[in-house]
């Protein structure tokens, strides 16, 4: 009989710090650009306009994971939460269980570190201003690793209630306008993704912007136009441009393969990211297996330090 640890999202945030996050994320980006991990396509299960269900296998560091994650917009009408699921974490030379943990923290902390992390490689040297457009769960994990970085950040929100009480509670600011937080110049957007909010001539000289909330098709935060004239990068092609951001840009026949770069590569010094100052850089993210199997392998490094754990005996 094994005794495996169960990770409440409570567990998870103890156990992953953001900055513990922003670097687990990026080994997992260089791993995988390098091909030292694996991660088949992630599988949609879509009951749209409900909402939809995926299932995301990776396999590194000794490891297989499967996350079975939802997506359900519509919850928190409901009073529940829009991110529900489990990630299954397993011994690679053995397949025993080693570890449950709470997929909507797991997504978070990825989510969050994946945004800063692509705004930290891709941004202006010297960018001055952060924000983040989208108060929600993953929107308040972009704020936490900004401020853990040491960037101070405003929040924007279309719940104003929402915005203002997490900027209270992470020790953020609430920007006084939608058209202030766009500005910033290292601007994460993490909306439901069925409205753009940004339009064509929207994005300035010089700004980079972590698209986050197009994870799924049908999806857009950028106007096709305006996402074609910036210079793109995404976690993965063939996610990004059949799901994610870029998938209407490409459907438009506005974007190519050959217009887009892997974020990965450029971390692995196998691509060039910024080219001046004065580009327009977007990251399109739509969310990798291999990230939370590196978050799910940092938690299982403080398992022994947490109090609480509860044990599942198989």
């Amino acid at each position: 009989m094994s005794s495996v640890p169960v990770f409440t999202g409570r567990h998870v945030e103890q156990a992953v710090s953001p900055e513990r996050a922003v670097e687990a994320v990026r080994e997992a980006f260089v791993a995988h650009a390098r091909g030292e991990w694996t991660m088949p396509p992630k599988v949609y299960v879509t009951n749209y306009p409900a909402g939809d269900f995926r299932a995301m296998p990776a396999l590194g560091g000794g490891h297989a994971l499967l996350k079975w994650v939802t997506s359900f917009p519509g919850n928190p009408q409901r009073g529940l939460p829009t991110v529900t699921g489990v990630v299954l974490l397993s011994d690679a030379q053995t397949g025993q269980l080693r570890a449950v943990l709470d997929a909507a923290a797991v997504t978070a902390l990825r989510t969050g570190a994946a945004a800063v992390l692509a705004a930290e490689t891709l941004g202006r040297h010297d960018a001055a201003t952060a924000a983040v457009v989208g108060a929600g769960v993953n929107g308040r994990a972009a704020a936490r690793t900004f401020l853990a970085r040491g960037r101070t950040v405003s929040l924007w929100d279309v719940d104003e209630e929402r915005a203002q009480r997490v900027a209270a509670e992470l020790g953020a600011h609430v920007a006084p306008s939608l058209e202030q937080a766009l500005a910033a110049d290292l601007l994460v957007t993490v909306t439901p993704g069925h409205d753009v909010v940004l339009g064509e001539g929207s994005l300035r000289p010089g700004q980079h912007v972590s698209l986050m909330g197009a994870d799924g098709p049908g999806k857009a935060e950028v106007a096709g136009p305006e996402l074609a004239r910036a210079r793109l990068f995404c976690d993965d092609w063939e996610q990004a441009s059949h799901g994610g951001e870029l998938a209407h840009a490409v459907e438009e026949g506005l974007v190519t393969r050959d217009d887009v770069t892997a974020l990965g590569d450029v971390l692995a010094g196998a691509a060039v990211g910024r080219a001046d100052a004065s580009e327009v850089t977007a990251f399109d993210s739509t969310g990798l297996a291999i990230q939370d199997l590196a978050i799910a392998l940092a938690a299982l490094e403080s398992a022994e330090d947490l109090s609480g754990l509860a044990r599942l005996e198989l």
